[in-house]
């Protein structure tokens, strides 16, 4: 029965060992590579391999000529540069890394050989090798010759135990490195084999290559392993953690009798140890210190369990106890009342603050009014990546706001007055706006703003809080009285008075009353019978005094037109005015001269003529009026004399 299943995996690898290596792989689980051979690594040129390991001859060059080969890791311009410049070899992060350069030899013949020891008996392995193909596409053109390589494994007395051919490597357009190999499988009692690479093309223009990294790795059944009862192969605990993790591995058909082992790294995988006891299919992880631990089970058949060259290993669980995240909480106390106060945390992916008053936030600063309940203690809760979970806590001290006191609370000037502002309770005072003060930063000052003004006062206590006070002086004008341009009506008829004033917050009233609809009205009607003086006094409702102003009503029997005047600019009957059409508010005057041309139209009863027409003066003679009273009265017409 043990036979039976080797020779199946003996049929299958080498039935994979006819395709190339990109399409052959380990169906089941590898080893670590138990022989890699990578030509080592230095500066210059490398020493020559032993004679027992190629037929082909060493030179100390970076250009080998036909049949030979130099130990290099970088080439550059072989063959007036028909070659690909070789910047390093194929080992990853090898720095300064050796690899085999071989120029073919004009007839096929084994370039490599070598013998392999401390294998495991009755064990499948995958060996692989690394070649590139160093001739450019554009060389040896049109019939280029290509690496055609043969790799055998035997035993030391020759037994062919697998065989891959890798057909013509072709040429690329940039260095271009490819794996190639196959798998076999050691017979009983059998430690040792040898490599072969045999060149199956002849030399010439081209079949020129490199090699590196032949690596041998035990291929075995399928082993797999992640937490028990889950497919998790990553697992985040925290420093403090309870929880024992069990780990489970899974071997598949393949071993007879196979010999199980859990290893552990504690270097990310760069080296692996046995654990003592751990030979059973589950392994149960009681580590509490932090770090990362990296698990993997290794199987054998039942007597090659001790060779680490006879094992394949599973993939990798690991489990990491994480450090607690450093969590900090700082914020901006002491705070006056009314103002901000603002948390900050770090440390976290998540956080969760709770505080006095039934405060919470899922906020990382979170900032809010500060009031005499939210003084006290903050806690900060942060959660990291991996839910690990800290805390972090502050104290908040929030000063009261100052208690203060302004005199007065509002004050009312005549224009030209002052008052005197007082504010308490602080030990410094800041009054604005500044116009208008005698002095702004104390805590009394006199006032005597020009307008209306709301003044503020900010006042910082011991604790460098501040509070802001108002007060509205409120200035009035002293009262100004126009009772208007003296007036001329007609006998029997009515005028209406011109008051006015420019100050508000007054009072007002005419005297005398007689004739006067109303006397408090600023514009009443009078309909005197004789000439009568009226006086407008104007009172502020504030204490800011009281004017007065006259205005001097005539009263003519008949309407009165002047027949002349002189409008020659010396103040004197310059103009040509008929004051009596303020008894006929509705009345029109029209002038026209001696070719009926318009001289002059009124646009008010008020109105009257200075004797220009189209802005120039106007010729001195006799011009003819027309008045239309408006009311059904006749219309007037007369003549008026420029006198100049």
């Amino acid at each position: 029965m043990k036979i039976s299943i080797y020779v199946a995996f003996f049929f299958i690898f080498s039935l994979l060992g006819l395709n190339n290596i990109k399409a052959q792989v380990c169906t089941g689980s590898l080893g670590d590579a138990v022989v890699n051979i990578n030509f080592g690594a230095g500066t210059g040129i490398g020493a020559p391999l032993p004679t027992s390991q190629t037929t082909y001859t060493y030179v100390a060059a970076d250009c080998p000529s036909d049949g030979s080969y130099t130990i290099i890791n970088n080439s550059s311009s072989c063959f007036g540069s028909t070659w690909h410049n070789l910047t390093q070899d194929h080992t990853p992060n090898d720095a300064g890394g050796y690899m085999m350069l071989v120029n073919s030899s004009l007839t096929p013949s084994d370039f490599y050989l070598d013998t392999i020891t401390g294998l495991c008996a009755n064990t499948t392995y995958e060996f692989s090798a690394w070649i590139i193909n160093v001739l450019k596409t554009s060389s040896c053109q049109p019939n280029p010759s290509r690496p055609n390589l043969i790799f055998t494994i035997e035993t030391t007395t020759g037994t062919v135990l697998g065989s891959y051919s890798t057909g013509d490597i072709f040429e690329t357009a940039v260095p271009t490195w490819n794996q190639y190999g196959l798998f076999f499988t050691t017979p009983a009692a059998t430690s040792s084999v040898v490599i072969r690479i045999k060149k199956n093309a002849p030399g010439g223009c081209g079949n020129d290559l490199a090699l590196d990294d032949i690596v041998f790795k035990p291929c075995g059944p399928k082993i797999t392993t992640s937490v028990i009862n889950t497919t998790q192969t990553n697992v985040d605990l925290c420093t403090g953690s309870t929880s024992n993790i069990t780990l489970s591995g899974v071997v598949s058909i393949g071993y007879i009798n196979p010999s199980l082992q859990w290893q552990l790294s504690t270097d990310n995988g760069l080296t692996w140890l046995d654990i003592a006891g751990a030979v059973n299919n589950t392994y149960i992880f009681t580590n509490t210190i932090n770090g990362i631990y990296k698990y993997r089970l290794t199987v054998a058949e039942a007597g090659n369990i001790g060779n680490i060259n006879c094992r394949v290993a599973s993939n990798v669980t690991t489990i990491t106890i994480h450090a607690l995240p450093v969590v900090t909480a700082s914020d901006n106390s002491p705070v006056c009342e009314g103002k901000k106060i603002i948390l900050s945390s770090t440390g976290g992916n998540f956080y969760s603050w709770s505080g006095p008053g039934a405060f919470t936030s899922n906020a990382q600063n979170p900032s809010f009014p500060a009031t005499a309940i939210a003084a006290g203690n903050y806690i900060v809760t942060a959660t990291d990546q991996f839910t690990c979970v800290n805390t972090a806590s502050v104290t908040i001290v929030v000063f009261p706001k100052p208690v203060i006191d302004v005199i007065p609370k509002s004050a009312v000037l005549c224009a030209g007055d002052s008052v005197l502002l007082t504010a308490s309770g602080g030990t410094g005072y800041l009054w604005t706006p500044a116009a208008g003060l005698t002095s702004p930063p104390v805590a009394s000052t006199y006032a005597k703003p020009a307008i209306t003004t709301d003044y503020i006062v900010t006042i910082t206590d011991a604790n460098a809080c501040t509070i802001n006070a108002s007060v509205k002086v409120s200035v009035y004008k002293k009262p100004v009285a126009n009772a208007g341009n003296d007036l001329v009506l007609i006998s029997g008829r009515s005028v209406q008075l011109n008051g006015s004033t420019d100050t508000s917050g007054v009072s007002f009233y005419w005297r005398p009353v007689d004739f006067l609809n109303d006397p408090l009205l600023l514009k009443p009607v009078t309909k005197p019978d004789k000439a009568i003086t009226y006086t407008l006094f104007v009172v502020s409702n504030f204490g800011c005094g009281v004017a007065s102003d006259a205005v001097l009503i005539k009263v003519f029997d008949e309407l009165y037109i002047p027949n002349a005047f002189t409008p020659d600019g010396n103040g004197k009957n310059d103009k040509w005015e008929i004051k009596t059409l303020a008894s006929y508010p509705l009345a029109k005057v029209f002038l026209y001269n001696r070719y009926g041309e318009l001289v002059f139209e009124s646009k008010s009863v008020s109105d009257y003529w200075d004797g220009t027409y189209k802005g120039k003066k106007a010729t001195a003679g006799v011009y003819i009026y027309v008045i239309d009273l408006k009311n059904n009265f006749p219309v007037i017409k007369g003549e008026v004399i420029i006198i100049r």
